[in-house]
């Protein structure tokens, strides 16, 4: 009799158990699939304390096409804001004719909506390489939706043999255009323009 009472509990402890694992199988396969979903809703269930990364980093990838990527040394993610601090940030944007521009920055603050980047601020000694350019400034803004870097700052802009000034700048990366806007300054060394001109008809 004993024996049989002790299978029959045995029988049970495996049946809940059993019950138990489905459970929590169902569990995380739903919230595998909300984090899948909406992967900024993992970040705002996260306690304070984990929400501090080292060697921060996370790209976008389209139709098998890096579009971009952001790295920095660390990185801390305010829940209220919905905005991410980046120290010491490189922004890497790759256009569809392979070109590369490449940004570096004091800090970053990333603006995050549920899926996507929905815009970056730059701040602090800024350097654009663009098409064979360097930009500089202090302040600078990314919309990825316009895939445009607006610098409302004083730029200057800097190429073989030119060097260009302006109150702010427009830089357009689906167009591959650069815009100064007000008391724009012009330096122009024309043998290095020249010899860069002599490169370009070579190539």
């Amino acid at each position: 009799m004993r024996k049989k009472r002790f299978l029959l509990l045995v029988a049970i402890v495996v049946s809940l158990g059993a019950v138990g694992y489905k459970v929590t199988a169902e569990i995380w396969a739903n919230k595998l699939r909300d984090i899948r979903e909406n992967p900024i809703k993992l970040l705002d269930e996260l306690p304070d304390s984990a929400l501090n990364i080292k060697d921060f980093r996370r790209a976008k990838v389209e139709n098998g096409r890096t579009v971009w990527e952001l790295l920095g040394e660390e990185a801390s993610y305010d829940k209220d804001q919905r905005q991410a601090v980046i120290h010491k940030p490189r922004f890497l944007y790759y256009d569809k004719n392979g070109e590369v521009a490449e940004a570096s920055a004091d800090i970053a603050h990333v603006y995050l909506n549920e899926k996507e980047l929905e815009k970056m601020q730059l701040e602090g000694g800024i350097e654009i390489s663009y098409s064979g350019y360097l930009l500089n400034s202090q302040e600078a803004t990314y919309l990825p939706a316009k895939e445009q870097i607006m610098m409302p700052q004083r730029t200057t802009l800097t190429g073989e043999g030119l060097q260009l000034q302006g109150a702010s700048m427009e830089v357009d990366l689906g167009e591959s255009k650069v815009r100064l806007l007000r008391d724009v300054k012009t330096k122009l060394e024309p043998e290095k323009l020249a010899k860069q001109k002599a490169k370009s008809d070579k190539s």
